[in-house]
């Protein structure tokens, strides 16, 4: 309110100051400008005011008419007021300060007005109007002078007994503001600390007064006054916090917060007679309202106000809301129908009492204990209103009470939810559609609390006695959130908001993850008795986590066993013992204690077992009773109880039985009224046929009270029972029907009294309310449970979607749903969203026909639906499996509409090392030439960006007809842009990151997507099962460290594209060079799978021969870059083995045998690359060459040299064996067959019909034979030689010479003396190791008969001159050497042949003459005589030496 102007009529005064109340009832002086006023001033102008309204009343003013008589007729309130006036002028000077003036002397005066029953209501409202305006000018300090507490009682006890005459309804309602309006600031002073218990319920009491007689006014007063009450409370329950159990509040102002004034309520009207708001006129009890005035104790009441009235009030308020007894209205069938107002005005003050106390509640015990019971249980009631309004303020209250004390309130949260929330949010059970939507909202609201769905799990789902609360409500959400055939609602969004909300906690706890650990859970290896185990501390993470564990496994096995023995008792008490879950030797209480807290049993079965007459279901049964409490309970209540556990069975004898245990037991604990059992069970039966008769619609004559009273006479030991004992439990049983035949299952969706009963005594013994943090102990199993749901819902709600808001909003939801699943190693719920988003972006839509330049554009959901997909892909790839193959399929149709980005859809290269494009200026077709496959943005059939456009918009027609327009240009551009931000390429240039599973996942879903079966004659097949294998190249090029993993898949792949392709295409193409470039780029590091890598490309050698024919040149190439690349890398003979096969098949080739020859010349060039491994290999392609006419003859004549030259590796290796130790000789063997395979290479080109080739393969033969003896041969080897090389080659020769044409071989004559000369030649160099030979004169005989034989070879029909006179010669000299030597002697005999004859025969027929040249007369002569002297003993005339 404003700041009063002290100069005004009266008459304006009283106006302005109604008005003034209604336009700020709650205002306050500005401090500085109050302590300004002077007091004195204030007072005196207040008393003016008032004296001036009542001279205008006739009363008073004729009264005051003559002076004379003013003194004796003047009335004692304006006496007063004028004493007042004279006096307070002489206040606050030095003699008497205003600290020493007690303010009942200024105050007292007004509220003498305010009492009077003789005064106007004008005149008692500006009464009032002064007494507010002092008490807003904080005059009143508790710190500061004396008599302040008698001054505060004084004000209190004059305005909550205000009268007044009425004399109209307006003036009668500005009274009831003013009044409201002092009430409202005697709380807001600092003087209201030393207001007491019972002045404070007073106020309370008087305001509510007001509130009710406000029925019968305006609806101004009626708003002014509720508003005021509201505010009134915030007051007195603002200090709770700050205040100590039967403590005083501090002296501070509190800060009160606005209040909605809009707001209507509608209290039944009282009419009230007269003016008075007094207690002793109209009271509360004679309106059927309650009152805060409860009787307290006389002591605690008269203290400075604290708990006691808290107290009071709070259970004054809560009384309000029980609408039954208050308004007499009862619950119908479905629904509690019944007036809004007053529950409405409750629950707002006591969501406010709520928001004020908060967690200090908890330090008072009977505030909580009230909260407990009385406003939960009423809670619980006014929760099944029809009224929308009274359901949104019940789910503000608990959702007030969770955040400040849900560790005190765990049954009662539990109730709340199965018998609320979960009952209204369904319309199955009758709940309306905003009932339906209120519900939804206060389940969102919940769930976006941060560790909500993890308490619920940990204190319920993992509790054996409590409802699976968490997955229930996360069903709700995901049932709630499907529109069944029906469009999306607020309600569906409300839903899906609730799931998201949820799950985003989920992801959000992620970031606090401690550190993974192993966490296995043991199986039950002995028993226990699962219903007592506890936790050590409830506060501790490192306990308490690791208990829900356990009572959640043993929740999992009890509800197996419910399945198991409500389908056979007996085979569920087995099973129950096989899990440890019962003893071995069963023993009724364990029994009893299963059936009491096992959940989720038949209750019918329960029943029949333990009315059983078998002694062992007799003692289960005592056993059961003894687990329930009844102390301090009623018969009809504790009967409730008992009977609501299971169903009492049918059979007279069984019920018989049960009555019993139940009459025993409530005896024990309950011996007040009833003398022994026996009454108790004579009661119990009554109580059951009562429950019978007046519940059951078959009887038509109801019992009276009357008689029931009699039916139970002398029953409690041969005496009567209390009449109002029977009276009680009569009408109990008439207003309430024991149910006999409880619903089976988990939870309930009923609150009966008696079950709320039980949840008060259950709740004092229950475990402690497990507090959750923001580390995510429990989100896996959470997840696990919610995930498929979650999943099918969100996808629901995206697909019915229309609004980019929801769609956002589902798309936050799978990607915290991603997110979650990735760090919880859940693949199968990320595959499962995967799956779902691939589907959005209709790219996988069999019937998809949009234009393929706009779909992304127009389409937001496919949009978002790709980002997204490919977002997930990128970020947990990682932990994707199955899902590839749906993500491959979106990659590949947008391959084939030609909007990936060319990366992707390029050859994979290495960023570090570019390929060559050509070697000797030949350029290297790649597998995306144009004549095979499309290259990205360059559509089949068309060229140019138009044909492009055109081609995309109709790519079902041969040519294009139309061209696209600026919009649809710019769209594309759009489109292409939009499919670039999603980094395709990424998935695999990044694939190295991706675990083992995940990584073969996308291999096996290449592999199969670009199957050779599947591929049909159409180009898009092609196209597809080339860019298929482009990639799979370019994830194994990416993970060469992991090769071991991929290469068998690949390579078989690569196989089946090879053996099933007969013709040149562009998928072999893109196999064969694929494999090479696979094997150039993983050799350098892998040298432990250079064999397998080198082995593959023997496919290459199993190509279809027009296939090998077409790509042979290129094919080449790639071999010669990977041998100059990884020569050094080749270790093994079988890699080398395939390279020189490979090199050996382009020796025939025209175009490739170029580049193959120089490949070869690269390895075996200086013996660079030479080694045991590749030796014979190299010959062996080397002889290919050489033997090859393709090309110029120069290039066998170099193959020949190549192979001359390999000899001194020989050489070289054959010197290193020295040092080799044992294994010498087994090296010095291979080294000997190396060298036979040289000479035998050779040997065979000898016989080549060119003579350049011909002829120099003899040097090159002569060379390495004569180079040989630097070598570690032996002496067999060189008969070897002469007999498979050098023989063979002359006989060769020789034969060709005979039989074929000289036009096949011309200038053999020059052959045959280059052979000649090699035969001498090697035959000379060996002679003195071979003559001790016993084979030396076979082979003797062989070099002289072949010399024979050469002499008669005729050249072109006739003799060769240049044979007869070389060969004479040659043999001339071998005869001169061996004579030196002494092995061709008289009587030489070798091997048992005469040499020395055999010589001259052979001799003689090629030249007569060598004899006496060799050998002339003096010296035959002494031949013949030492062949006399010695001619029965042959001897050697030279010892064989090994070399």
């Amino acid at each position: 309110m404003g700041r009063h102007r002290l100069q005004n009529s009266a008459v304006d005064r009283n106006q302005e100051e109604s008005v003034d109340a209604v336009v700020d009832p709650g205002g306050h002086r500005d401090d500085a400008a109050a302590a300004a006023v002077d007091l004195a001033c204030v007072i005196c102008s207040e008393v003016s005011a008032v004296l001036a309204v009542m001279r205008r009343n006739v009363r008073w003013g004729r009264r005051s008419a003559s002076a004379d008589e003013d003194d004796v007729i003047e009335h004692l309130l304006i006496r007063s007021l004028k004493s007042l006036r004279r006096q307070v002028f002489s206040w606050g000077d030095a003699r008497r300060p205003w600290s020493s003036i007690e303010p009942s002397a200024y105050l007292r005066p007004f509220l003498d007005v305010v009492c009077s029953d003789e005064t106007s209501a004008p005149i008692t409202g500006v009464a009032l109007s002064s007494v507010y305006k002092i008490l807003t000018l904080d005059v009143l300090d508790p710190g500061a002078g004396t008599g302040l507490d008698t001054a505060m009682h004084l004000i209190v006890e004059s305005v909550t007994s205000c009268r007044f005459e009425v004399t109209d309804p307006a003036s009668e309602e500005a009274v009831l503001m003013k009044i409201l309006q002092v009430l409202l600031a005697i709380m807001r002073s600092r003087a209201s600390a030393v207001l007491s218990n019972q002045h404070v319920c007073t106020i309370v009491n008087t305001c509510f007064r007001v509130v009710h007689q406000a029925g019968t006014k305006g609806e101004l007063l009626q708003r002014f006054g509720r508003q005021t009450m509201h505010e009134l409370i915030r007051c007195i329950f603002s200090h709770l916090p700050n205040v100590k159990d039967g403590g005083r509040p501090p002296s501070v102002k509190p800060e009160l917060g606005a209040v909605d004034k809009d707001q209507a309520f509608g209290i039944k009207q009282v009419e009230n007679g007269n003016g008075s708001v007094g207690p002793g006129m109209t009271s509360m009890a004679d309106n059927n309202m309650p009152s805060p005035e409860a009787p307290v104790g006389a002591e605690i009441m008269v203290e400075p106000f604290g708990i006691p009235c808290m107290l009071e009030i709070f259970h004054f308020l809560c009384s309000l809301l029980n609408v039954a007894d208050q308004i007499g209205i009862s619950p119908a069938p479905n629904q509690i129908a019944l007036d809004e107002d007053v529950p409405l005005f409750a629950l707002g003050m006591i969501n406010s009492v709520i928001e004020l106390g908060g967690a200090s509640i908890c330090r008072h015990p009977k505030l909580l204990s009230l909260i407990q019971d009385e406003l939960f249980g009423n809670l619980m009631q006014l929760g099944l209103s029809v009224s929308p309004l009274i359901l949104s303020m019940v789910c503000s209250i608990v959702l007030n009470l969770y955040r400040h004390l849900r560790t005190e309130l765990k049954l009662q949260l539990e109730a709340f939810f199965s018998c609320v929330i979960l009952r209204v949010a369904q319309s199955r059970y009758g709940a309306s559609y905003h009932q339906q939507e209120v519900a939804m909202e206060a389940l969102v609201d919940f769930c976006q609390q941060t560790a909500f769905m993890a308490e619920m799990y940990a204190n319920f789902d993992c509790d054996i006695s409590c409802s699976n609360i968490f997955e229930e409500l996360a069903n709700l959400l995901s049932k709630s959130a499907f529109p069944v055939n029906c469009p999306l609602s607020s309600t569906h969004v409300l839903a899906l908001d609730g799931l998201i909300a949820v799950i985003q906690g989920m992801a959000d706890r992620i970031e606090n993850a401690p550190p993974p650990s192993e966490q296995t859970l043991q199986e039950l290896e002995e028993y226990t008795s699962f219903w007592t185990v506890k936790c050590e501390d409830y506060s501790d993470p490192d306990q308490w986590v690791k208990f829900v564990h356990r009572m959640k496994y043993i929740k999992r096995k009890l509800m197996i066993v419910a399945d198991h023995f409500n389908r056979d008792p007996k085979k569920g008490l087995e099973f129950l013992q096989g899990t440890h879950l019962l003893p071995e030797n069963l023993d009724p209480n364990s029994v009893a204690c299963f059936f009491r807290y096992t959940t989720g049993l038949d209750k019918n079965l329960i029943g029949d077992f333990m009315g059983n007459h078998d002694e062992f279901c007799v003692q289960v049964l005592h056993e059961f009773a003894r687990t329930f409490d009844f102390k301090d309970m009623n018969m009809d209540t504790a009967l409730r109880l008992f009977l609501d556990t299971f169903r009492l069975p049918g059979e007279s004898q069984k019920i018989q039985r049960v009555l019993e245990a139940f009459s025993e037991r409530y005896y024990e604990q309950s011996p007040q009224t009833l003398v022994d059992k026996d009454a108790a069970l004579i009661l119990a039966y009554s109580l059951i046929m009562l429950n019978t008769d007046q519940h059951n619609v078959q009887v038509k004559k109801k019992m009276t009270e009357e008689d029931f009273i009699r039916n139970n006479r002398r029953i409690n030991g041969g005496n009567d029972l209390p009449r109002e004992f029977l009276s009680d439990l009569y009408h109990s049983i008439c207003r309430n029907e024991i149910r006999t035949a409880p619903e089976q299952g988990f939870g309930f969706l009923e609150m009966y009294p008696s079950r709320w009963v039980d949840l008060i005594l259950k709740s004092k013994k229950t475990s402690p309310y497990i507090v959750c943090d923001s580390r995510p102990f429990l989100d896996r199993e959470m997840f696990s449970v919610m995930s498929g749901p979650t999943i099918a819902a969100i996808s629901v709600v995206f697909d019915y979607a229309e609004h980019e808001e929801i769609f956002l909003t589902c798309i936050d939801g799978f990607l915290a749903v991603a997110k979650i699943s990735a760090h919880h190693h859940l693949e199968e719920v990320l595959d499962d969203s995967v799956v779902s988003l691939c589907r959005f972006t209709t790219l996988l839509d069999s019937s998809f026909i949009e234009e393929p330049v706009t779909i992304f554009v127009d389409d937001t959901k496919a949009r978002l639906a790709l980002e997204t997909v490919f977002s997930i892909t990128n970020t947990y790839g990682d932990c994707i499996r199955t899902g590839w193959r749906n993500i491959l399929d979106c990659i590949l149709r947008l391959h084939k509409l030609g909007l990936l980005p060319a990366p992707v859809a390029s050859d994979a290269d290495d960023d570090s090392e570019s390929s060559p494009d050509s070697i000797h200026g030949k350029p290297v077709p790649s597998s995306l030439s144009t004549s095979h496959v499309q290259i990205m943005g360059t559509p089949r059939k068309s060229s140019g960006l138009i044909g492009r456009f055109s081609q995309l918009l109709y790519f079902d027609t041969e040519e294009p007809s139309l061209e696209p327009n600026e919009q649809q240009l710019a769209a594309h551009q759009r489109t292409l842009q939009i499919i670039k931000e999603c980094h395709i390429d990424s998935i695999f240039t990044e694939s190295k990151f991706l675990h083992a599973d995940s990584l073969m996942q996308i291999t096996r879903a290449l592999i199969a997507a670009g199957h050779p079966q599947k591929i049909t004659s159409s180009p898009d097949d092609e196209d597809m099962a080339v860019f298929c294998l482009e990639l799979l190249i370019a994830i194994t090029l990416n993970n060469r460290d992991r090769i071991g993993l991929l290469w068998q898949g690949v390579y078989e792949h690569i196989a089946n594209i090879v053996q099933s392709t007969v013709m040149p295409c562009a998928l072999v193409e893109k196999a064969v060079f694929g494999l090479l470039r696979i094997c150039q780029r993983l050799l350098p590091y892998k040298e432990n799978l250079a064999d397998e890598l080198l082995r593959s490309l023997q496919l290459v050698l199993k190509l279809d021969a027009r296939v090998a024919d077409a790509y042979c040149e290129n094919i080449t190439q790639e071999i010669t870059r990977l041998v100059k690349a990884n020569a050094t890398h080749l270790k093994s003979q079988m890699g080398w083995r395939t390279i020189a096969s490979l090199l050996s098949i382009t020796a025939r080739h025209p175009e490739a045998s170029e580049v193959g020859f120089e490949a070869l010349i690269f390895i075996m060039s200086e013996g660079a690359h030479i080694s045991p491994a590749n030796y014979v290999l190299l010959i062996e392609a080397s002889r290919h060459f050489a033997e090859s006419r393709v090309g110029q003859t120069d290039r066998s004549v170099r193959a020949l040299d190549l192979m001359a030259e390999s000899i001194n590796c020989l050489v070289r290796w054959s010197r290193e064996t020295r040092d080799a130790g044992d294994e010498a000789e087994k090296i010095s063997e291979g080294i000997r067959e190396m060298w036979l395979r040289l000479v035998q290479a050779l040997r065979k080109i000898s016989l080549d019909q060119r003579e350049v080739v011909r002829n120099h393969a003899l040097l090159s033969l002569q060379k390495c034979l004569v180079a040989a003896e630097g070598m570690c041969l032996l002496l067999s080897t060189w008969l070897q030689a002469f007999d498979l090389v050098i023989f063979t080659m002359l006989d060769d020769l020789l034969e060709i010479a005979q039989n074929h044409s000289p036009k096949d071989y011309r200038n053999m004559e020059g052959t045959f003396l280059h052979a000649v000369k090699l035969l001498s030649k090697v035959f000379l160099q060996l002679l003195q190791q071979l003559s001790g030979q016993s084979s030396f004169c076979k082979l003797w005989l062989g070099v002289i008969g072949r010399m024979e034989k050469y002499m008669k070879i005729k050249v072109r029909g006739r003799k060769s001159e240049k044979l007869q006179e070389l060969i004479p010669e040659l043999l001339k000299n071998i005869l001169f050497v061996m004579k030196s030597k002494g092995i061709l002697a008289k009587a030489s005999i070798v091997g048992g042949d005469n040499l020395w004859e055999l010589t001259w025969v052979h001799v003689n027929n090629i030249a007569p003459y060598l004899q006496s040249e060799v050998f002339p007369n003096q010296e035959m002569e002494q031949l013949h005589l030492g062949a006399q002297t010695d001619n029965s003993s042959p001897r050697l005339l030279a010892e064989p030496s090994v070399g």
